[in-house]
């Protein structure tokens, strides 16, 4: 593998979850990692309240965007060595075939976008999605990649998709 190691973060509307796993990997990573998000149907723009918990949190939000998935299909974008969808609806889809054949795991994410409610209850979402993206991250962040054999190293990410499930 090469470092940094690019991973994709993948979900319906990219605006939330998959933005809030961009940031936390970008950041975390400490350029191990080279974070990008997409959605299969993009809404055009980053959720305020993502942004907003983003910035409370110190993270810079520059540059951030509501992007297709099909900006990373192209023959000239960058080698994928990971992939993972952060929501249901994007698991089900046919995804475009990526650059770099890289490794897939599923890492569902409840939508906050989606919650109604009070002011407080939809931060609360934001807030719970985040705490669950930043376990996973950490988790993956851990383990010893250029170790583990492909199959081990598949098992691996797909254990962190189930992680903290039991908690929420």
């Amino acid at each position: 593998m090469t470092t940094p190691a690019n991973v994709l973060f993948l979900c319906t509307g990219n605006s939330a979850r998959s933005i809030l796993a961009e940031v936390l990997l970008n950041v975390r990573g400490q350029g191990r990692f080279r974070a990008f998000s997409a959605g299969s149907h993009p809404t055009g723009q980053v959720n305020p309240y993502a942004i907003d918990l983003l910035q409370r949190n110190g993270f810079s939000t520059a540059g951030l965007r509501s992007k297709s998935w099909n900006e990373f299909a192209t023959p000239d974008a960058p080698p994928l060595h990971f992939v993972f969808t952060v929501c249901d609806s994007a698991a089900g889809e046919v995804c475009p075939v990526w650059p770099g054949q890289p490794m897939t795991a599923h890492w569902g994410i409840e939508d906050p976008a989606a919650v109604r409610g009070s002011e407080h209850e939809i931060r609360r979402a934001f807030f719970r999605a985040y705490q669950q993206l930043e376990r996973r991250i950490s988790l993956f962040l851990a383990l010893p990649i250029e170790k583990l054999e492909r199959l081990a190293l598949q098992e691996r990410l797909d254990a962190i998709g189930r992680s903290g499930d039991a908690e929420e």
